[in-house]
């Protein structure tokens, strides 16, 4: 369970099977979220916990993303 703390656009895209310039849209509008509430972020990367918690709600269900 080594999961990284951040995800990338392309893990976002993976994720949810979307293509790299919705993902990038993605990343972008939580990242504002983020910022918004006074956090800092990273300019193409996501909170994975955020990332979770906004999509898949409070628990963060994802255990294993692989194909």
């Amino acid at each position: 369970m080594n999961k990284k703390l951040m995800m990338s656009a392309d893990e976002v895209a993976e994720t949810l099977g979307v293509s790299m310039s919705h993902a990038y849209k993605i990343v972008r509008a939580l990242n504002k979220d983020l910022e918004s509430k006074g956090f800092i972020t990273v300019a193409g990367r996501v909170s994975r916990r955020y990332f979770e918690e906004k999509f898949y709600g409070a628990e963060g269900v994802i255990t294993n993303v692989s194909s």
